[in-house]
């Protein structure tokens, strides 16, 4: 496997993936080395733990506590600065405008957002998203692309977690995932996640609902495997790995032993 696509769904609990009923989680499961019982960190909040995803140091380190960004300190290189450095392509697409600061300045090259803002919501994003996306693999692809999807937080936010809307937004994302996991071949690895849960109509909290998140490292050539003490730290060291490239001497996450 030459390329990593990273899939993300924002507040999407490892329990609402049976939940939600989609039948493509289990095909995913089938074929994916995973963990449903990962951790993420504190404050298990949208944009902390996204920085600590791509920069696999927790938010005590890179600074970055609520959902405003404020420049490190002392900086810690991220996944995207990383691979840019070891001649890696990266892109982004995403539907959440704050993601724009996981990255530095000329790592990417490609780049592109959507807001969820509109009337047609997240949902409508996400699919926009996916529209872009699909061409973009077939004619010129990266080493390393994020896709991010906003719909389940502004479901969980709008509606309460694990409720009726939560469950078809959490479902809504695993149908557009297979539309786009559909047209990559073989030399893919699929990964996806959460950055954190949540409970009622927020997260934030040290409590089991909004610290467990779900990872899964999907191929066609995988058979399903159970893995243990995966935490969000170590999805940016992994990658890197399959991809060829040193972690960061920065970095705390580990390396996941995923056969590839």
């Amino acid at each position: 496997m030459n390329k990593v696509l990273l899939i993300l769904a924002d507040g999407m609990r490892p329990d609402s993936l049976a939940a939600c009923q989609n039948p493509y989680v289990d095909e995913l499961l089938k074929h994916s080395k995973y963990d449903l019982n990962a951790k993420t960190v504190m404050p298990s909040v949208t944009l902390p733990c996204h920085m600590s995803l791509f920069h696999s140091v927790d938010p005590d380190r890179h600074g970055i506590l609520t959902n405003t960004y404020v420049p490190q300190v002392r900086p810690v290189r991220g996944i995207c600065e990383v691979l840019h450095d070891a001649q890696k392509n990266c892109a982004m697409f995403f539907n959440w405008e704050p993601l724009r600061d996981l990255t530095r300045p000329g790592s990417l090259a490609e780049s592109y957002f959507t807001t969820g803002y509109t009337p047609a919501g997240y949902e409508g994003a996400n699919a926009k998203l996916v529209d872009a996306l699909i061409p973009y693999l077939r004619n010129q692809s990266a080493d390393f692309t994020f896709l991010y999807f906003g719909w389940p937080d502004a479901a969980g936010h709008d509606k309460g977690w694990m409720g009726e809307e939560y469950l078809r937004s959490v479902s809504g994302c695993f149908d557009q995932m297979k539309k786009v996991i559909s047209t990559l071949g073989e030399d893919y690895l699929v990964v996806i996640t959460a950055d954190h849960g949540g409970h009622g109509r927020g997260h934030g909290a040290d409590i089991p609902e909004d610290m467990t998140i779900p990872v899964l490292f999907y191929n066609p050539k995988f058979k399903s495997e159970r893995l243990s003490d995966v935490s969000i730290l170590d999805l940016a060291p992994t990658i890197t790995a399959v991809l060829g490239v040193e972690k960061d001497r920065d970095w705390d996450g580990k390396v996941l032993d995923i056969g590839c």
